[in-house]
């Protein structure tokens, strides 16, 4: 793709993205040729803009005014022409003291979603990841009082999960133990996803029908799951930042936004691709997800892990004149800070608390 575009013709591209986004105005040849090309006349500057609109990277949105980039010009210069700013020294320290005595998970994601709304000035979220994609170590059952049961699963991640589940019957603490003891012989190691299509597979083929045993255990189970494997905790900090961009001005457009953030699974869906991917900080340009109402977004994340296990992911959601190279270096040094925190137990040890996923 690189080879569409000559060296000069990068440069004129590039000077127009950058000046798109700091002033969120169309960008004339006057302009590029003042403040970032010298030694190009205006006029030479004028006939690359309009190839460059021919090739489909510019588009002028109107006759008499400068050009901005579209959607594979902002895709272009993501790819092959961005520099990340360097982060300061301060800025870092930030991160840092963020994290400092924290009291459990719920304290750790929302301190992350409010340090990088208040360093990007965009809205944040942080998302922990659905326990529908965890597998499982280990699951225990604990009798609190009669036919009330507490669930313990513990992920392979590290992670505790926790919900109360009200039976029909009451049953004991031995047989609870026999249940657990069977379920982490048969599933360990499974997702919750996986658990749960085993187990309709198995009760459609009547496997149940030998067991007594086997029957109570895969009813506990499916209770005990029902709510957990679709969970999915997402915190979003700062949408208020978003009206102080010229683009989201316009009340029915953020209307729109604020209501695919209260519909968290259209964003849900732009972070999936984060979640699968094994690269570090991905870039999702609205127009390119064919979601409703996400097309004037942009959003800079990156997931974050404990060992090689990716459990979530950060990102800062704005228009997609984002100041990029300064937010994508604090996403991913949010996000590997992050890691830090989750993996080091001197730290707190933030993965053995438990997290309430229902009940």
């Amino acid at each position: 793709m690189t080879a569409e575009l000559s060296p000069r013709d990068q440069s004129i591209l590039r000077a127009v993205v950058l000046d798109y986004i700091k002033s969120g105005e169309p960008v004339g040849s006057r302009t590029v040729s003042k403040k970032y090309m010298k030694n190009l006349s205006s006029a030479t500057i004028r006939n690359i803009m309009a190839d460059l609109e021919d090739l489909g990277y510019l588009y002028q949105p109107h006759t008499s005014a400068g050009r901005i980039p579209t959607e594979k010009g902002l895709r272009f210069y993501l790819e092959f022409l961005m520099e990340w700013e360097e982060l300061e020294k301060k800025e870092k320290e930030v991160i840092r003291q963020a994290y400092m005595d924290v009291s459990g998970i719920e304290d750790v994601l929302k301190r992350t979603t409010h340090v990088l709304s208040s360093l990007c000035a965009q809205a944040a979220l942080v998302l922990w990841p659905r326990l529908s994609a965890t597998r499982l170590r280990r699951i225990e059952f604990v009798r609190l009082h009669q036919n009330h049961v507490l669930t313990i699963l513990v992920a392979e991640s590290g992670i505790i999960h926790h919900r109360l589940i009200i039976l029909d019957e009451d049953i004991s603490q031995e047989e609870l133990d026999r249940f657990g003891r069977y379920i982490n012989e048969t599933y360990g190691n499974l997702t919750l996803e996986e658990i749960k299509n085993r187990i309709i597979k198995e009760l459609q083929e009547e496997k149940a029908l030998f067991d007594r045993i086997y029957n109570r255990a895969v009813t506990i189970i499916k209770e005990a799951l029902q709510l957990q494997a679709e969970s999915t905790e997402m915190y979003i900090e700062g949408q208020s930042k978003l009206l102080d961009n010229p683009e989201f001005t316009d009340i029915e457009r953020l209307k729109k936004i604020l209501e695919a953030f209260e519909d968290k699974s259209r964003i849900l869906k732009l972070l999936d691709v984060t979640m699968e991917s094994t690269q570090g900080v991905q870039i999702i340009l609205g127009p390119e997800s064919n979601i409703q109402d996400l097309e004037n977004i942009g959003i800079v994340s990156s997931p974050y892990k404990r060992g090689e296990t990716v459990l979530g992911v950060v990102g800062v959601i704005g228009p997609l004149r984002m100041d990029y190279p300064k937010i994508v270096p604090i996403v991913d040094f949010t996000a590997r800070v992050l890691s830090e925190v989750l993996q080091n137990p001197e730290k707190g040890d933030i993965c053995g608390e438990i997290i309430q996923s229902g009940g």
